[in-house]
């Protein structure tokens, strides 16, 4: 089938040699005759991104490092492919008429304005980027009501609610459950974690995930970013999203109806059939993704979290309740502090300390435009760092 052929749908994926990008990757070369990888972009993986330009010869390829741009342009100066560089090219890639979907698997608060630009440009949108809901929930829901853009979750946890909640569009929610493996720090004390290494809280128990992700699911701060995001994809209050542990990560999330029922979504972990079904919704089409067979889960468990240990998940339910920019607050905050953790400036429960002082001492906004966001990402992003500085080296672990 002719690549330019309009049944295939085509896709930009921001962030492709990361976790999820190259899983998309995997989906696509699965379905030659559905997808195309239209677009493919990194932040600064040159090697990957060249291999993948040259595997699926996408019409355009979109180093974020300037630096390492003419490297790029040069490896693939043999290949019919389009070579950008920089920050801005991603928010201009996305609006190419001939894209129909972008899924945003960028890091952090990078993804928020190319969403926007996407949004703009009518493009469905597989979010896999938790922290643009997180930041500007408000304003991007807004959007995608305007421009009637569809944001499709690519979140285990976010997919698995969007599933039980097909054909219920008449029903109301009473709950939604998000389930969380634990991270491979549950059950253990503050006085464990105050000596953890990074080596030890990158090895996660059930998923295989990029370092920022998986320091976020060991503090349990990507369940308090999954519960914001949560709020804003399904439309619900604080009070009515609920966390369960469920360390089998074999139900992915539940909803409950006003009537007491529970529908809930199962797999293996697998984030290519997320992927997958954010691609071709409404449709579900086969794949040859290993089944769960309950006989090998006799025994699925259940705990509450242990949010006095674990401060991030209460932070983030606080934030949520506040409103206004302080989930962009704990957002940044967040995203200095992890990044302090994995180069050994900052210990583990000490990521926590600087979360709170951001929160207590940034400017809190009720009614934040883009701008504001704008401006409490960067004077938070300075804030943690001096935090982290001030910080007593005695208490790090590397």
């Amino acid at each position: 089938m002719h690549p330019n052929d309009s049944s295939i749908k085509n896709i930009a994926i921001l962030g492709s040699t990361g976790s999820i990008g190259t899983q998309a990757l995997e989906v696509i070369a699965q379905n030659p005759g559905r997808f195309r990888a239209y677009a493919l972009t990194a932040l600064s993986n040159a090697d990957l991104l060249i291999k993948q330009a040259i595997a699926f010869l996408p019409e355009y390829v979109i180093i974020a490092d300037t630096h390492k741009y003419p490297y790029v342009k040069a490896a693939l100066s043999h290949v019919p492919v389009k070579v950008l560089s920089g920050y801005d090219a991603l928010t201009e890639v996305v609006t190419v008429a001939e894209i129909d979907t972008v899924l945003t698997a960028l890091v952090g608060f990078a993804g928020l304005e190319p969403t926007i630009a996407a949004i703009k440009a009518g493009k469905t949108i597989a979010l896999a980027n938790k922290e643009t809901l997180v930041v500007a929930g408000e304003l991007i829901t807004d959007l995608a009501k305007q421009h009637e853009v569809k944001i499709l979750p690519v979140d285990s946890e976010h997919s698995a609610i969007f599933q039980c909640l097909a054909g219920e569009e008449n029903n109301a929610i009473e709950k939604l459950i998000l389930t969380a493996s634990g991270g491979p720090f549950r059950g253990k004390s503050s006085e464990f974690l105050a000596g953890v290494t990074r080596a030890q809280a990158l090895n996660h128990p059930n998923w295989v995930m990029g370092a920022k992700i998986t320091i976020d699911s060991a503090s349990l701060m990507n369940k308090g970013l999954e519960v914001i995001e949560a709020k804003w994809l399904f439309d619900v209050s604080f009070e009515q999203i609920d966390v369960i542990v469920h360390p089998q990560s074999i139900i992915h999330s539940m909803v409950q109806f006003e009537d007491g029922s529970i529908k809930a979504q199962m797999g293996l972990p697998d984030m290519r059939l997320p992927i997958q079904f954010a691609l071709t919704y409404p449709e579900r089409i086969k794949s040859d993704f290993k089944r769960f067979d309950f006989a090998n889960y006799p025994n699925l468990s259940f705990e509450k979290p242990d949010m006095e240990t674990f401060r991030n998940l209460a932070l983030a339910y606080e934030a949520l309740n506040k409103g206004g920019n302080m989930p962009c607050i704990i957002n940044a905050a967040n995203e200095v502090a992890v990044a302090g953790f994995l180069n050994g400036d900052v210990g583990f429960l000490h990521m926590s300390d600087v979360i709170e002082t951001c929160m207590q001492k940034i400017t809190y906004l009720t009614k934040p435009q883009l701008a504001d966001y704008l401006n409490t990402d960067k004077e938070t992003r300075i804030l943690a760092q001096s935090l982290i500085q001030q910080m007593p080296k005695a208490a790090i672990t590397i």
